[in-house]
């Protein structure tokens, strides 16, 4: 319970039966629990509204890494092709020599 053990809870439990004695104890416990409940409520319904949105933005990576991963892929082919196949594939307008003026 909230990562607290059993004897700080009964540590609690006595200062706060010191604190509001035997007649307001079981009011402040309503509205504790109340508070707690209201707390759980609320942390729910913002994990709802936020969890579409993760889960959307992690398809969207998804996506993108694939076609990073693609693009890479085929960069790499292209890089690793003989030059003869490189030259033809350029256009023939362009050449590759240097003029001397």
């Amino acid at each position: 319970m909230f990562g607290l053990g059993v004897t700080e809870v009964f540590v609690i439990l006595v200062v706060a039966f010191l604190l509001f004695g035997p007649q307001q104890l079981p009011e402040v416990g309503r509205q504790v629990g109340k508070a707690v409940k209201s707390l759980r409520d609320a942390t729910e319904d913002v994990r709802k509204s936020v969890e579409p949105e993760l889960t959307l933005m992690q398809a969207e990576m998804k996506s993108l890494e694939q076609r990073l991963e693609s693009s890479m892929h085929s960069s790499m082919k292209d890089a690793e092709a003989p030059p003869a196949i490189m030259n033809q594939a350029r256009s023939p307008g362009i050449s590759n020599e240097v003029k001397k003026s």
